[in-house]
């Protein structure tokens, strides 16, 4: 047999990444990755977490998430610090690895936090869309007003065209009215507050996105009005009364939630206080009403109401990273962009 030398391997930078990221249809890849995931046709394996504190005394995590969707394979590596925002810098940077499917040789690396960013408001935006009108949503709220608030609005705002008010809190007060002045310069047709509390924002807002690094629950239910949305993005905005006592619970993937014993919605289902979708709720707890995958696809037979609290509590699935990215490298190599890099 012939040897042949490896081909090189294709790197995209963040302005590689950005470019290409602009003209896809996130929401669309990231809805058709949950109908795959239900259809077997698409799925990912445990990630592998290491934490530490920093010498400057900061939380730190990195997180590698594997998964597969179609015949695309390959891996995400997320890196955050709590102590990044001092340092003027993201609080999350990452790479994500493509495989060869034949080979399984490492096939494109690409900068990963704006794909990570993108995803995850992506599935935020198709949750929200399967159980609300988004063309009849007015008012939003986001708590915390970093780079994830901008990408949900960034992603929101096309679908949501009777949208008027967007209130903000940040506990970084100047960040917020920051945040605010660069927004409503963006959408002059839209208002864009600051709330003194978080709880004056949630109670003002037909749909909220929690988006901060807050690992104390504090969203308490009767914060959220009748008919409200609440999008659990970040690791523990909501509050026990709030996952106990909502109308309608929804996850995206409960292994990753029950596994898991940081976030407040794995530590219940520790307890056995919250139980898998399909199973007898324990009593004075409940159980999750359906994973994201069964709720796109239509297989969620209870009606959500105009009046229900909705909570919806995405834990972050690898296999989205994977799609996204493999429409990434398939467009960006029809563009001729990416550095080569030998073997």
């Amino acid at each position: 047999m012939t040897a042949h030398p490896p081909p090189p391997i294709t790197y995209l930078a963040s302005a590689d990444v950005a470019r290409v990221c602009a003209e896809l249809p996130v929401v669309d890849l990231v809805r058709e990755t949950l109908l795959a995931v239900r259809a077997g046709k698409a799925g990912l394996t445990p990630e592998a977490a290491l934490r530490w504190t920093t010498p400057s005394g900061a939380f730190a995590r990195s997180l590698i998430l594997p998964g597969w969707a179609g015949d695309s394979y390959g891996c995400k590596i997320i890196n955050a610090s709590l102590g990044n925002q001092a340092l003027g810098l993201p609080r999350a940077a990452g790479l994500i690895v493509l495989d060869d499917p034949e080979t399984a040789r490492p096939l494109c690396i690409m900068e990963g936090a704006l794909i990570s960013a993108l995803r995850t408001a992506g599935v935020s935006l198709a949750a929200v869309g399967a159980v609300r009108d988004l063309a009849g949503i007015g008012r939003v709220a986001f708590l915390g007003c970093g780079r994830q608030a901008e990408v949900h609005l960034g992603l929101l705002a096309p679908g949501a065209p009777g949208l008027r008010e967007v209130v903000l809190y940040d506990r970084d007060g100047a960040r917020a009215e920051q945040a605010a002045a660069t927004w409503a310069a963006a959408r002059p047709g839209v208002t864009v507050a600051v709330a003194d509390r978080p709880e004056e924002a949630v109670s003002r807002a037909g749909l909220t996105f929690a988006v901060t690094t807050t690992t104390e629950p504090y969203v308490e239910l009767d914060w959220v009005p009748e008919g409200g949305t609440f999008v659990n993005v970040s690791l523990d905005d909501a509050a026990e009364s709030l996952l106990l006592g909502c109308d309608h619970l929804f996850v995206d993937d409960w292994r990753l939630v029950a596994e898991d014993d940081h976030r407040l919605l794995g530590v219940l289902a520790g307890e056995g206080r919250v139980t898998a979708p399909g199973t007898r709720a324990p009593e004075g707890g409940r159980s999750v009403d359906a994973a994201l995958p069964d709720l796109l696809a239509g297989a969620y037979r209870r009606q959500v109401g105009a009046r229900d609290r909705v909570v919806i509590n995405p834990f972050g699935m690898g296999v989205h990273d994977i799609a996204v990215a493999a429409a990434v490298h398939a467009r960006a190599a029809a563009l001729g962009l990416g550095t080569r890099l030998p073997h």
